[in-house]
C-alpha cells in the first residue's frame, strides 16, 4: 500500500526533484516506511510506501530488466503469485518478491491490456521510455484513490488531491459543478474534483498519454447487472460460499498481522466468520460504539468475536470525537458530507495500534440490496399510478406550507416521478433550498450544471427489474464516492491498510446475475447473501435490521457541540467568502434546535467551510512561500534518483 505521485512534461523539459518530494510529503501518511523516486529528462515518478508485502526489498520505483519500464503503485494484487509463475515461464527476471513487479512485466507481455489479469485493489502508473508513454490505471470498483490534472505543459497525477496542491503554479479555484454535487449528494462527481482543472480518474478506467499528446481515457471494465434465470436458490448460495471462501483466502496474503473491521452487521461478520476459517492464530477485530443505544451495535459485534474467539478491541465514542475536525478535513482531502467518516477514523486509529492491515465488509449492501432505500423505493412504485394532475396538486400543497414543517419535503417527494422521485430521497439540499442557501451569484454559476443528470443516466439503463438499476447506480456512485472514499482517507490516515473482498470483482460479477427476486426476497433484503450464511452466523446477526454506520450528531450539537459549529459556520471568515446567506444558515441552526434533523446539512457546511480554510486560505501562503524560493534552488538539475 502507497501514495503515488507522478509529472510528465509535455516539452521535455526536466522533471524537479524538488516538486516531487513535495507532493510525497503531502502523502507521508500513506506510507510512513519508505520514499522512492525516479526522475528522466520530462518524466519523474514518486511514492511513499506502507510495507505490506516483501518488506526488504519491495522498493519502488519498480523497473524491468533493462530500465525502460518503470511504475509506481498503490494498493495489493492478490493473483500476484499466479501471474509470476506464467511471466517467468515466458522468460521475465524478477528482482525482487513485490506484486509491483508482477505489473511491469505482465505491462511487457501486454501493454495496456495488463488490467485485465488484475485482481485487487489498484492504482499504478507506468512510464514506457521506449515509447514516452504515461500509463496510469484505477482498479475496477474504485478502491483506490487517483487525481490528475493536464495543461498545455505537463500531466500530473497524484493518490491523493492534497499532493497535487504542492505544485506552485496549480490553480485553486472551486469546481461549481463539483459544489453542486456536494450540496446535492454529499460528495463531489466522480470525474471531478471540489477544484476547477483537477479531476478523478474513474473506476475501472485508465488514461494513456503520449509525450507531447493528449491524454486520452478508456473504460476496460464494467459490471451488467444481467439475472441469470436458470440459476437456483441452492446454486446461489453455493456459489457465494465458494467465491467468498476464495476472496477472503485472497485477501489473507500479507507479510504483516492483518485484523478485520467488525461492526455487527451481517457483511462484516460474515467476513470475519471466513478469515477465522482461514487463520491459524486468533482473528484481531476491531469496532466502534456509542453511549447512544439507537447507534450502538457493539452487543451484535461482541457476539461474533465470542462465536469466532477473536481477539476483540472496542472504543466508545463521546460527543469530544469532533475534536478531530482539522485532522479529519485534511486526511479527507475534500469537503465530505458523511459524518460516518469519524467513526471509520476512530477505529482506523484503534486497529493501528494493533495491525497495519485490516479486512472490511463494504460492498455487501450494492451488491445484495441491503439498504432501505431500495425497500422505499419498492412501496412507493405503487403511486406511479397517480395521475399527473394529482400529483401536481400535492406538489402545489407541499409548496403552501412553511419552511421547516415535516410534511413539506414529503409532498414535493410524492409530487414527483419514477427516476426523479427516487433520487429526491437521496437529496441534502433540493433546489429551492439551495436558493435560499446560495447567493445570487454563486446560483447563477450553479444554474449551469445538473448534478442529477448522470444519475439519470444510470438509471436509464433497462434490464428488465427496477432494483437492478439502483444497484448499479450505487455501485458506480455511492459506493465509490462516499463509502469507498471514505474508508481510503481514514484509515491511510493512520497507516493503516483496508481491504474489501466482497468488491473482488470476480463475486460482484456473479452477484450481477442473481435474479433479483434472490437479493429482494419480498419484504427481505440481501436473502440471499442471509440464506448463504445460515448456520454459520447466529440468528441474531442474520435477522436484526440493518443499522447503518451513523452518527448522533443530531445530539451532539443541540447539545454542547452547537456552539462549535456556529461560529465556524458564521464567523467572519465564512461570511466574507461571499457564498452562503448567513440568515438562511441561522434558519437551519433553529430548525435543528427545534427538533428538525438537519446533522447531515450543517455537517457538510461545517465540512466544507473547515476544508476552504485550510486547502483555500493555508495553501495559498503556502505556495506564496514556495514560489519565492530562490532559483538556484529550484533549478538544480536532477537527472535520476533511486
Amino acid at each position: 500500500m502507497c501514495g503515488i505521485v507522478g509529472i510528465m512534461k509535455v516539452d521535455d523539459k526536466p522533471v524537479l526533484l524538488d516538486e516531487l518530494q513535495w507532493m510525497t510529503h503531502a502523502i507521508a501518511h500513506r506510507g510512513p516506511d519508505d520514499d522512492g523516486y525516479y526522475v528522466n529528462n520530462g518524466t519523474g515518478l514518486g511514492m511513499r510506501r506502507l510495507s505490506i508485502i516483501d518488506l526488504k526489498t519491495g522498493r519502488q520505483p519498480i523497473s524491468n530488466e533493462d530500465g525502460t519500464i518503470w511504475a509506481v503503485f498503490n494498493g495489493e494484487i492478490y493473483n500476484y503469485k499466479e501471474l509470476r509463475i506464467r511471466l517467468e515461464s515466458a522468460g521475465h527476471q524478477f528482482a525482487t518478491a513485490t506484486d509491483t513487479e508482477t505489473i511491469v512485466h505482465l505491462y511487457e507481455e501486454r501493454g495496456q491490456e495488463c488490467v485485465h489479469d488484475l485482481r485487487g485493489m489498484f492504482a499504478f502508473a507506468i512510464w514506457d521510455e521506449r515509447k514516452q508513454e504515461l500509463l496510469i490505471a484505477r482498479d475496477r470498483l474504485g478502491i483506490k484513490p487517483l487525481y490528475f490534472a493536464e495543461s498545455d505543459r505537463r500531466l500530473v497525477f497524484a493518490s491523493e488531491l492534497k499532493a497535487i496542491l504542492q505544485l506552485p503554479d496549480v490553480d485553486c479555484r472551486i469546481d461549481w459543478n463539483s459544489l453542486n454535487h456536494l450540496f446535492t449528494f454529499l460528495s463531489t462527481p466522480d470525474t471531478e474534483s471540489i477544484l476547477k482543472g483537477i479531476h478523478k480518474l474513474k473506476p475501472g478506467h485508465l488514461l494513456l498519454a503520449a509525450r507531447g499528446g493528449k491524454a486520452r481515457i478508456q473504460q476496460y471494465w464494467d459490471v451488467q447487472f444481467e439475472p441469470d434465470t436458470t440459476l437456483t436458490e441452492p446454486d446461489c448460495k453455493k456459489r457465494l460460499l465458494e467465491l467468498l471462501d476464495d476472496s477472503v483466502r485472497s485477501h489473507l496474503v500479507s507479510d504483516v498481522p492483518v485484523g478485520a473491521f467488525l461492526s455487527g452487521g451481517i457483511d462484516s461478520s460474515a467476513v470475519v466468520a471466513r478469515m477465522a476459517q482461514w487463520t491459524s492464530g486468533r482473528v484481531r477485530t476491531f469496532s466502534i460504539g456509542f453511549v447512544e443505544d439507537d447507534f450502538n451495535e457493539l452487543r451484535y459485534a461482541r457476539m461474533i468475536a465470542q462465536r469466532f474467539d477473536t481477539e476483540h478491541h472496542e472504543l466508545i465514542l463521546s460527543p469530544d470525537a469532533v475534536d478531530v475536525l482539522e485532522d479529519l478535513t485534511w486526511y479527507l482531502d475534500e469537503p465530505f458530507g458523511d459524518s460516518s467518516a469519524i467513526p471509520t477514523f476512530m477505529v482506523s486509529k484503534l486497529a493501528s495500534e494493533h495491525v497495519k492491515v485490516v479486512l472490511s465488509g463494504d460492498g455487501g449492501d450494492e451488491l445484495f440490496a441491503g439498504y432501505d432505500k431500495y425497500a422505499v423505493e419498492g412501496r412507493e412504485r405503487g403511486y406511479e399510478c397517480l395521475p399527473r394532475a394529482a400529483r401536481q396538486l400535492i406538489g402545489a400543497v407541499g409548496r403552501t406550507l412553511p419552511e421547516g414543517l415535516s410534511g413539506k419535503r414529503f409532498l414535493h417527494h410524492m409530487s414527483l416521478k419514477g427516476n426523479d422521485r427516487y433520487l429526491d430521497a437521496s437529496t441534502l439540499f433540493r433546489r429551492e433550498e439551495k436558493r435560499e442557501l446560495f447567493r445570487n451569484e454563486v446560483l447563477e454559476m450553479l444554474a449551469e450544471c445538473d448534478p442529477y443528470q448522470p444519475k439519470r443516466d444510470c438509471l436509464d439503463r433497462k434490464n428488465g427489474h427496477w432494483l437492478s438499476p439502483l444497484q448499479y447506480l450505487d455501485l458506480k456512485s455511492y459506493l465509490p464516492l462516499d463509502i469507498l472514499t471514505k474508508v481510503d482517507r481514514m484509515s491511510m490516515a493512520h497507516s493503516l491498510e483496508v481491504r474489501v473482498p466482497l468488491l473482488d470483482h470476480r463475486l460482484v460479477e456473479f452477484a450481477a446475475t442473481i435474479p433479483p427476486e434472490l437479493v429482494f426476497h419480498g419484504t427481505t433484503r440481501k436473502y440471499i447473501f442471509k440464506r448463504s450464511m445460515e448456520g454459520v452466523l447466529p440468528r441474531e446477526v442474520i435477522d436484526r435490521q440493518k443499522q447503518g454506520f451513523a452518527v448522533p450528531l443530531g445530539k451532539w450539537f443541540r447539545g454542547g457541540l452547537e456552539s462549535i459549529v456556529r461560529e465556524v459556520l458564521l464567523c467572519k471568515t465564512a461570511r466574507q467568502r461571499g457564498l452562503f446567506r448567513p440568515e438562511y444558515i441561522e434558519h437551519l441552526l433553529k430548525l435543528h434546535a427545534l427538533g428538525r434533523d438537519l446533522d447531515m446539512h450543517l455537517w457538510t457546511l461545517l465540512s466544507f467551510e473547515m476544508w476552504c480554510r485550510m486547502f483555500l486560505d493555508r495553501t495559498a501562503h503556502e505556495k506564496t512561500a514556495r514560489k519565492s524560493l530562490s532559483q538556484q534552488q529550484v533549478n538544480r538539475s536532477v537527472s535520476q534518483c533511486a
